[in-house]
């Protein structure tokens, strides 16, 4: 999908304060394709758990049922083929190899009653995804 120029239209007071996880917070722009994007809730949950220099790192590795997974990690060391995200004072490093796995995502953060994670929605490189949300296969 495409996104529209500009903000999105307010809802009110109250659909605003239960407004989608995974709304980003960045606009997109033709040259965005090869970034990531932050959701409101990753952004906020970043702010509340890293300390100092501490950052998101999120890594694409072999494995997983669907062949390739994400795995989330706080880091302090930033790499010469780092690529940097930053919303708000938060801060998500990805790899220039992940990056080509992952380019165009959303990166939100997830609290259900279960589990709370840090997860990967909207990948326009993944063809498919398990129900855990951790593995994907590669579009060819």
């Amino acid at each position: 999908g495409t996104a529209l120029p500009g903000p999105p239209p307010r809802r009110g007071a109250a659909a605003a304060a239960s407004s989608s996880s995974s709304e980003p917070l960045q606009p997109a722009s033709d040259g965005d394709e090869g970034r990531v994007h932050l959701s409101a809730s990753c952004v906020k949950r970043l702010l509340e758990i890293a300390e100092g220099d501490e950052f998101l790192r999120l890594q694409v590795e072999g494995g997983g049922c669907s062949g390739f997974q994400y795995k989330f990690s706080l880091d302090t060391v930033i790499q010469p083929d780092d690529r940097r995200v930053q919303v708000g004072g938060a801060r998500v490093v990805v790899d220039v190899d992940s990056l080509a796995f992952v380019k165009g995502s959303m990166v939100d953060f997830s609290q259900e009653l279960i589990r709370s994670s840090f997860q990967v929605v909207s990948n326009p490189q993944a063809e498919k995804g398990c129900s855990c949300g951790t593995s994907f296969s590669v579009k060819f």
